[in-house]
């Protein structure tokens, strides 16, 4: 019934907006699965977890023409709400290509053919730029690899023209701005689709954003010509990572022997001012904030305190990770996870809070019966000295998992607030129509809009 090339209508629930049903044309392959390119995955906020989708086929020729004209993935690139793209790299492609556009990536000449094979499945036209290194051996860089991967040969039309930051630019802060100097080759510049400077990373190749390398391909070639270079990105990216392989093991998140003294220091000096803000407050010579109580003072000094204790040990972290690190990688080109994540991981884990408040009391006058009293010290309110690496002791855990559960009502709860609000919005909205004049009335001709949004552009 289904063959190569038919165009078809893909969706995933729940479809929360336009580009959660788009139209596909479809690969017939073996397995009971649907697979489909991981750069689509962002619009129909899919994973491939046990995700389930639905796929229905269009019977008639109009049909067909309808779906690939208004719901064809290529015309659903960017997103009505604001015009940003929304299918773009994600994930290990992001990773692959970070890894690829750094200033130390030199290539022989057999590496970089095999690369240019890799980004278009060996049967594309390509010519070779001239390699940057002549003596004693040709080498070509990375960087060059994404110069074909945009115009694999001097036929092809793209002349794509970009200049523009990128996350690790100019992370000293430096004055005047080094633009292109940028230590961290943090400055993305295309010139005539030659790739100047610049590594590349999320806020080039990902998503969100209207001067990233498909945003700039979209305005000033065509649809194709982005989705063409997305496809050629991720046939590259992955196959290279296969090559070269990148993975995460425990010896990633091992803190070293500085970190570790490093930390039990900070630790020390935090917990020393924290039990002297104490016993202020219980001797009664804490001088209140403007505005709240001497306890309430109390307790936003201490937040102040554990929350720089959680920074100053993350600060230790950044200097003392190889640049090679994994997850180091992955945060710092926003493949996934954060700096946050890395430190919890390797340092300290930090505070837990309940309702945006340090731990409540769950027994009489303290939080666990494994604590004295009124006791306020950081321990007994949530603070989780221990990183993930070393584990957490009975009672952090207990705390953590009061801080999880949290979040985890707090998801459904909102889930469910905004469902019923969207179905009460579309029921109000749902009679309204352009008419042939331009206007958007309702079921009964009532007058809504003189002109669709007052502009009258297509969404």
């Amino acid at each position: 019934h289904l063959c190569d090339g038919d165009v078809v209508l893909f969706n995933r629930q729940p479809s929360l907006h336009k580009m959660s049903i788009m139209a596909h044309r479809a690969r017939v392959m073996g397995e009971r699965t649907f697979r489909f390119n991981e750069c689509v995955c962002a619009p129909y906020n899919a994973d491939f977890d046990g995700d389930e989708m639905n796929l229905h086929l269009p019977q008639t020729e109009e049909a067909r023409a309808e779906s690939l004209l208004l719901l064809g993935v290529h015309q659903n690139l960017v997103t009505p709400r604001n015009g940003e793209v929304v299918v773009a790299a994600t994930q290990d492609f992001l990773t692959g290509a970070y890894l690829l556009s750094r200033k130390n990536v030199f290539l022989t000449r057999d590496q970089f053919c095999r690369l240019c094979a890799y980004l278009s499945d060996a049967n594309e036209h390509i010519e070779l730029p001239p390699p940057a290194i002549l003596k004693p051996v040709e080498m070509w860089t990375g960087k060059q690899v994404f110069e074909i991967l945009l115009r694999p040969s001097s036929s092809c039309p793209i002349c794509l023209n970009l200049a523009t930051k990128n996350k690790s630019y100019n992370n000293k802060r430096e004055s005047p701005e080094p633009l292109e100097w940028c230590a961290d080759d943090g400055f993305v510049v295309f010139r005539n689709s030659t790739h100047v400077c610049g590594v590349l990373d999320k806020a080039i190749l990902g998503g969100g954003s209207k001067n990233s390398l498909f945003a700039v391909l979209l305005r000033d070639h065509s649809k194709a010509a982005a989705a063409a270079c997305m496809g050629r990105l991720a046939k590259l990216t992955s196959r290279l990572l296969a090559d070269v392989g990148f993975s995460i093991g425990i010896e990633d998140v091992m803190p070293t022997a500085k970190l570790t003294a490093g930390k039990s220091r900070i630790m020390e000096n935090g917990y020393q001012k924290c039990r002297e803000r104490i016993d202020a407050f219980e001797n009664g010579t804490l001088p209140p904030s403007p505005g709240c109580t001497t306890e309430q003072t109390l307790e936003s000094e201490i937040n102040g305190l554990l929350s720089k204790i959680r920074d100053d040990a993350g600060e230790i972290c950044k200097t003392e990770l190889h640049f090679l690190n994994a997850p180091l990688t992955m945060a710092s080109c926003g493949a996934k996870g954060s700096f946050i994540n890395i430190s919890q991981m390797i340092a300290c884990v930090g505070q837990q809070s309940v309702g945006g408040q340090r731990i409540p009391n769950g027994f009489i006058q303290r939080s666990l019966p494994h604590f004295a009293r009124q006791s306020r010290v950081p321990d007994a309110k949530g603070f989780v000295a221990n990183s993930f690496y070393t584990g957490l002791s009975p009672t952090e855990f207990f705390f953590h998992t009061m801080g999880g559960r949290e979040g985890l009502v707090d998801t459904a709860v909102k889930t469910a607030e905004t469902g019923y609000m969207q179905r009460r919005l579309m029921k109000a909205l749902e009679d309204l129509t352009v008419q042939y004049d331009g206007s958007v009335r309702n079921s009964e001709s009532n007058l809504v809009q003189f002109r669709y949004g007052d502009d009258g552009l297509d969404p």
